[in-house]
């Protein structure tokens, strides 16, 4: 899914279609921060230094793998966008914001297609 999100991106980013470019790049966002790795996460066979409380030196201390997100997870992660959408849009029908509401609306739909029917 990822992979199509990415090329759907480009193809989005060559035709200048504002409403996908921006579902897209959120959707793509929300899945990098799911594969990020909790910041209280220490990777193993790190030396850890004692001049520096927390601080990690030696040969891979700066690399942390990231979490391996099934496609059942993708999936959640654009349900969930598409969810955020929907409520966002029918807050701005309430406050009269036809506009953004169908902005937001447009963003759900073109997410929309990246989910089985």
């Amino acid at each position: 899914m990822r992979a199509t999100l990415r090329g759907d991106l480009k193809a989005a980013l060559k035709g200048r279609d504002v409403v996908a470019v921006t579902a897209l790049r959120s959707a793509l966002a929300a899945i990098d921060n799911a594969e990020a790795v909790p910041t209280d996460h220490q990777p193993d066979a790190v030396e850890v230094s004692e001049h520096f409380a927390g601080a990690a030196s030696g040969l891979g201390a700066a690399e942390a793998e990231r979490r391996h997100l099934t496609e059942a997870d993708l999936r959640s992660i654009v349900e969930n966008e598409i969810r955020e959408r929907s409520a966002a849009a029918a807050e701005y029908d309430r406050l009269g914001r036809t506009d953004l509401a169908d902005r937001v609306r447009a963003e759900a739909e073109v997410l929309s297609r990246y989910l089985p029917r």
